[in-house]
């Protein structure tokens, strides 16, 4: 298979890349990445060795500085498109295009990007809720820009990363081709994995601050009384190692760390996963590296993404890649 020239972009620590470049082997080449936030780039550096270094602020960047690319990944936050500038150029029968629908989004920056560079493929990956944000609207445009007026092939799932890894994430993912072909997120199944035991660290490996003081482990327990007396779902969600799947983990993890916490049995107080457990739970191999803080560190997992779901994908899109 010839190389794959690949643009990473909002590339945070590396996860979509991880699972392409699993996916799609030594024809994997990374040309560009881009990423803002320092303490990502940190962990992106120390664990992919790039001859260029990581562009930041992906809003003042030249679509044409970025070189000539294959495939495009992009992880964009989901943000509301303004229809203000869309509804006067109409109101004046002028035409509109992509920059009136997406200005001032970080989606218009992957827009003008593909434009310029026309990759053969691209692979985006949004929230859950991309699909139904602002009534529709936002993904309806996305959808509109990608297909009409950038002329790719677009198709689209929400994906569950539980059938993947030990976690519930839903996501939704999008992959676009510049020529037609048979493509089809049918052909991205779910694979054999362990439960949450296959993610935990041995107790005698677990340092003591990542257990729950008394005091928080009191105040979570009432919190969950509380609005479980009021109906509400509201709360921590406790594993073992039996487990099946964790709820999924966010980037608010180590500040309010509620939503998974490990069972250290009857009468113990339960403790947070520690950073490695979290790399794990999202598909992370050991050998990645985390030179940050823990609170950096569960930020960083909490945003990224389930790796082997990336290369599922990425194996789907694989024969459509070459030429």
């Amino acid at each position: 298979m010839s190389e794959i020239r690949i643009a990473d972009l909002f590339a945070g620590i590396g996860g979509i890349r991880m699972g392409m470049v699993q996916a799609l082997g030594d024809a994997a080449h990374v040309v560009y990445s881009s990423e803002w936030n320092k303490y990502s780039v940190q962990t992106y550096e120390a664990n992919w060795h790039d001859e260029n270094p990581v562009a930041g602020d992906i809003t003042k960047v030249d679509e044409h500085d970025v070189p000539d690319i294959d495939l495009l990944l992009a992880g964009f936050p989901c943000q509301p498109f303004s229809i203000a500038g869309v509804s006067k150029k109409q109101s004046m029968g002028r035409p509109t295009g992509f920059e009136d629908k997406t200005q001032g989004t970080l989606f218009f920056d992957v827009a003008r990007i593909i434009k310029a560079k026309q990759p053969k493929a691209f692979l985006l990956e949004n929230v859950k809720n991309l699909l139904s944000h602002d009534r529709g609207r936002t993904f309806k445009t996305i959808y509109s820009v990608l297909t009409e007026d950038l002329g790719y092939h677009v198709t689209y799932k929400l994906i569950d990363a539980a059938g993947f890894v030990p976690q519930h994430r839903e996501r939704t993912y999008i992959v676009g081709f510049r020529e037609e072909n048979g493509f089809t997120f049918d052909d991205v199944k779910p694979i054999a994995h362990g439960n949450v035991g296959s993610i935990l660290l041995p107790a005698s490996q677990v340092p003591d601050k990542y257990v729950l003081s008394d005091k928080l482990w009191t105040y979570l327990q009432n919190y969950k009384k509380k609005h479980e007396a009021a109906g509400n779902g509201f709360g921590y969600g406790m594993v073992d190692a039996a487990t099946d799947h964790t709820r999924t983990l966010s980037a608010r993890y180590g500040k309010d760390g509620s939503e998974i916490l490990v069972s250290r049995g009857e009468g113990k107080n339960p403790r947070r996963l520690t950073p490695r457990e979290c790399a794990r739970l999202m598909g992370y191999p050991d050998s990645f590296s985390i030179p940050v803080s823990d609170t950096q560190a569960y930020r960083q997992f909490g945003n990224s993404v389930a790796v082997p779901v990336i290369r599922a994908i990425g194996e789907a899109m694989k024969p459509y890649l070459s030429d």
